[in-house]
């Protein structure tokens, strides 16, 4: 598996540790993890799931079912922990990441949870662009611009549109998991999300009382591409204040 380790090394803190979108890598989240963590004085990993960026990729025929973030999060996550030597993280997710980082957390210990926009269950909004993502893999330049992130392009953008178009990845619903998480948790969702409503991050602080909202306007499915100043401040902030108490 591909990793990375970015921000102050000598930091007391938890360790934050990074999980991907279900196109991302190491390479895919560009400066953010190093520039959030040096900005905050704290040590993160950063890592590319199997299938993913410069980690091994998949065989063409190996499909991912319904139950692939589950295995990602209590079986593959918590094996990269331990071999990492880290205990207790700060879990910072995107999208398919931050559904990991939830479900990781509903079984296992960690210091607190910044989720963007984070999937629970699915909707028909995030199905109708992830068909048209297939379409643009298909017949834009799509595919070449993925490519400059992964090792095997095909692993990666096969792996996540078969996973979702998948009929029985339908009933996916993590709702029931949320209960469990005693964690702090912020849940960060933009205005202007096309692959979820705010329906995803009110569940999540519906099912977890201790969740912090945050909903970013003039922000898509991206908040640390579209608003990085301001997910920097909020997040970083939240983050300190679980640890510290103020």
């Amino acid at each position: 598996m591909e990793v990375q380790w970015v921000g102050a090394a000598e930091s007391t803190h938890p360790v934050v540790v990074f999980l991907h979108e279900g196109l991302g890598s190491v390479s895919a989240w560009k400066a953010f993890p190093h520039d959030f963590c040096c900005a905050h004085g704290l040590r993160g990993l950063v890592y590319s799931r199997y299938g993913y960026g410069r980690s091994t990729p998949k065989p063409a025929l190996e499909l991912w079912g319904p139950g692939t973030m589950l295995a990602q999060a209590h079986e593959v996550l918590p094996a990269l922990l331990k071999k990492m030597d880290i205990t207790c993280p700060w879990l910072f997710g995107h999208s398919d990441g931050g559904s990991i980082a939830l479900l990781y957390a509903a079984r296992h210990p960690a210091a607190g949870l910044v989720v963007m926009a984070p999937h629970s269950f699915v909707e028909d909004v995030a199905l109708r662009q992830i068909e048209a993502a297939k379409v643009a893999f298909e017949t834009t330049n799509l595919r070449q611009r993925l490519a400059r992130h992964h090792l095997d392009v095909d692993s990666a953008f096969r792996g996540w549109n078969d996973m979702w178009l998948n009929p029985e990845f339908k009933a996916w619903n993590i709702e029931a998991e949320l209960t469990r998480i005693t964690c702090p948790l912020l849940a960060v969702q933009g205005e202007d999300d096309e692959y979820g409503t705010l329906k995803q991050i009110h569940c999540i602080a519906a099912s977890a009382a201790q969740t912090q909202t945050l909903v970013l306007a003039h922000c898509a499915h991206s908040p640390h591409r579209d608003q990085p100043a301001a997910l920097t401040v909020e997040a970083g902030a939240f983050i300190k204040t679980a640890v510290h108490g103020h």
